[in-house]
């Protein structure tokens, strides 16, 4: 069962090593990292090549190297060349919690009626508070079934629904959260490991530093697949209060209140 994690990329040379030792590391060796990159001006392409030489892996590193129009491109462009049976996701400033997540991830799709393997992040953030988050457990229109970054996915079932739509620039998987729930009930075709985290993500992302256009892209999402109701609307309307709320606070510098809220928000994923 070969996996392949796709990660796009643009002048990640800082973070890049890690990302892909965390690939490389893992106990399960039999994937393919694919490299979407943005024509990127440093040396990320340079050490990539160089950390996979090191450890003798250099086959299993694929590179695309051209200007792409978005995220939501990228990771279409990976998707489409992938030749592995399962297909995760991994940004380049973010890396994978332990070496086994690649073992656990095949496990679970021993099983033929699952679709979707995820987890939880430890999502690292020095200026809110950092803490392990669990995806919601709710209907699609009252929040993130998933994180993101820790799905693994069947090609077979990529396949069966579009792809990623390039006119989300940031909320691109919410919108294809509501393609899953509209196809299927998400809870049934998906293993939620639960032991610790499978990523590590860092803050200072583009929907973390843009949040409020993420969350009108929520809007259009929910509009687009007909999940527009009292309960969307609901969604919509807190987490753009909350961010209305959290910019206001931060400009007073009372940063500590959000990280009090967040602890208590999140503090049940650590047990």
């Amino acid at each position: 069962m070969l996996i392949s994690v796709i990660t796009p990329t643009y002048n990640s040379e800082n973070s890049i090593n890690q990302c892909a030792l965390s690939v490389i590391n893992q106990t399960y060796k039999n994937f393919e990292h694919i490299i979407v990159d943005n024509l990127s001006a440093d040396k990320t392409i340079e050490k990539l090549k160089r950390i996979y030489s090191v450890n003798n892996l250099l086959s299993n590193l694929r590179i695309i190297s051209e200007k792409d129009f978005g995220i939501s491109d990228a990771f279409n462009k990976g998707i489409s060349v992938a030749t592995g049976s399962i297909i995760g996701i991994l940004n380049s400033d973010d890396y994978y919690y332990s070496e086994d997540v690649f073992e656990k991830v095949r496990n679970e799709f021993l099983n033929p009626e699952i679709q979707i393997v995820h987890g939880d992040i430890y999502f690292v953030d020095p200026v809110y508070g950092s803490n392990i988050r669990e995806p919601l457990r709710a209907p699609m229109m009252k929040g993130f079934i998933y994180n993101h970054t820790t799905m693994f996915i069947k090609k077979s079932f990529y396949q069966k629904l579009e792809l990623y739509d390039i006119k989300y620039k940031l909320s691109m998987d919410f919108e294809f959260y509501c393609k899953i729930s509209k196809y299927s009930n998400p809870y049934k075709i998906s293993a939620y490991l639960t032991e610790k985290p499978l990523v590590q993500m860092n803050s200072g992302g583009a929907s973390w530093k843009n949040e409020l256009q993420s969350i009108e892209e929520i809007k259009s999402a929910l509009q687009k697949h007909k999940l527009w109701n009292k309960s969307g609307k609901r969604f919509y309307q807190l987490r753009k209060m909350r961010t209305l709320v959290k910019g206001f606070i931060t400009k007073l510098g009372m940063n500590y209140l959000i990280k009090f809220w967040r602890y208590f928000k999140w503090k049940d994923a650590s047990k």
